[in-house]
């Protein structure tokens, strides 16, 4: 489908005062991408600091889950609401609205005395992120226009969204093991208001990015997906930590029959002259639903290994919060390296990249099973597998977002940075729940701190679980493959 930027007036940004002077676009991504990288931290920086937080709070179980899920659900639910904001009310005034409102709320949960205070900012926290991450995917669009540079800037889109998420087990490690002042988890939160006060200080530079027709909120819409995100995500959530409770799969179940529904009702809107959050245009593009269906199926891979590998090693290997987010790095440093660099490649070798880029992952995955399955630390190697594993969801992730979001008409940007965002967060969610599920049933409760023979039973015992997981995520890749190729052979019609 032919780019349709060419008939949208491209806005440019201007500095307050300085009618004329154009903010170059490399600028206005490294803003975007600095608000990027706040939100992906904050999924991933609390889990490390969750046992100083049970000690300092005297937090519940329940209260601990609380304190990690609160944030993705709000995030979750929102997106696309807020990417329709964007439309209506000029995309650079939403993005700065939640910035403010992320920074103001991770001040608060940096001083929150009791858990319940932390549980209602760490929502607080996932609004402010839903409000401001739909936006940068229609800044990047809009800022540009052309499929080239627009490709490159998703490429470092995709990097800061794989390296943050490694980053965030290191910077929470880090933080939390420096005990700064005695304040021990709270920098994991303090830290983000310097960065929200930068970005806010740099944000009026981003172009206007409001949508040049008239736009109105799908009310009926949202009255649906919100409900059905809402059903899907808190019981992958909180189901297992809880148990799986009867009232977890009622929820599963409504949420089905939501999204169902959610069809019909988008239906009606566009037929009566509405405008349905998930318009026909975008779901109508060649290839669009097998592309998503292919960018869910990384996220889930993703979100899976990064949770079952982080339990594997402080709970299987007793490794340290610092030195389990210092094992990531090798993988977040070969994601970067692949995701900045694929575009050099012959240009007949971009359209099988996600496809080997899929086989590559699966294959790292199972090699640190592998490794790591008879109860042993894998030694070097297993830094080679995990580079191995983050280069092959370069290759996959980043080049099957560059290529779904290439020929999005800038028209309908905000809607489908909506969609993608949102399909990304519910495959990591997913990838969380479904398969560290399956990890901790595989694995056992850890032991008690005792003897060496309980320790080494439960290292034998984990080492398999995370082999088991391994493999059911190497199998998934494979049908991601099938979903990037899909829609290659779609698109190319």
């Amino acid at each position: 489908m032919t780019d349709l930027a060419a008939s949208v007036r491209p806005e440019v940004a201007r500095g307050p005062g300085r009618a004329g002077r154009v903010t170059p676009p490399g600028v206005a991504l490294a803003i975007v991408l600095t608000g990027q990288i706040m939100a992906v931290l904050d999924t991933n920086i609390v889990n490390v600091a969750v046992p100083a937080m049970h000690a300092t709070l005297g937090a519940s179980g329940a209260g601990l889950q609380l304190i990690v899920a609160g944030y993705t659900i709000a995030y979750a639910v929102l997106l696309v609401t807020g990417a329709r904001l964007g439309d209506i009310l000029g995309h650079r005034r939403v993005f700065l609205a939640g910035v403010t409102l992320f920074t103001l709320a991770s001040l608060g949960c940096g001083l929150a005395p009791t858990t319940g205070a932390l549980v209602a900012l760490r929502f607080i926290q996932g609004v402010g992120a839903a409000t401001m991450i739909p936006q940068i995917l229609s800044l990047i669009q809009r800022t540009y226009t052309t499929p080239g540079p627009r490709a490159r800037a998703m490429s470092l889109y995709a990097t800061v969204i794989s390296g943050g998420a490694v980053l965030g087990q290191v910077l929470g490690g880090l933080l939390v093991s420096a005990d700064l002042f005695g304040s021990s988890w709270r920098p994991v939160f303090l830290v983000n208001v310097p960065v929200g006060l930068i970005v806010l200080a740099f944000g009026r530079k981003l172009p206007a990015g409001r949508f040049d027709g008239i736009r109105t909120l799908d009310l009926p819409g949202l009255a649906v997906l919100t409900p059905a995100v809402l059903a899907l995500v808190l019981p992958l959530v909180l189901g297992q930590p809880l148990g799986w409770p009867l009232w977890g799969w009622v929820l599963l179940a409504a949420s089905v029959v939501l999204f169902a529904l959610l069809g019909s009702v988008e239906h009606r809107v566009a037929a009566g002259g509405g405008q349905p959050i998930l318009p026909r245009s975008l779901l109508g593009l060649p290839g669009m639903i097998a592309g998503l269906g292919g960018l869910f199926a990384a996220m889930v891979v993703f979100g899976g290994w990064l949770f079952g590998l982080a339990l594997e090693l402080q709970d299987g290997l007793g490794d340290s919060p610092l030195r389990a987010g210092l094992t990531f790095v090798p993988c977040g440093v070969a994601f970067a390296i692949v995701s900045l660099n694929w575009r050099k490649l012959p240009t007949r070798y971009h359209g099988q990249l996600p496809m080997i880029g899929f086989a590559v992952t699966g294959v790292g995955l199972v090699w640190s099973g592998l490794l790591l399955h008879s109860g042993g630390t894998g030694g070097d190697w297993l830094y080679v597998a995990l580079a191995v594993s983050g280069a092959g969801m370069a290759g996959a992730f980043g080049a099957l977002m560059g290529r779904v979001l290439s020929r999005v008409p800038v028209a309908i940007a905000a809607d489908a940075s909506g969609v993608v965002v949102t399909v990304n967060q519910l495959g990591i969610v997913v990838g969380i729940a479904a398969f560290g599920s399956l990890y901790l049933n595989l694995a056992g409760k850890l032991p008690p701190a005792g003897g060496a023979r309980q320790l080494s039973a439960f290292a034998l015992s984990s080492g398999h679980a995370y082999l088991a997981v391994a493999v059911a995520l190497a199998v998934l890749a494979v049908a991601g493959a099938t979903l990037a190729l899909t829609h290659a052979r779609l698109a190319a019609r």
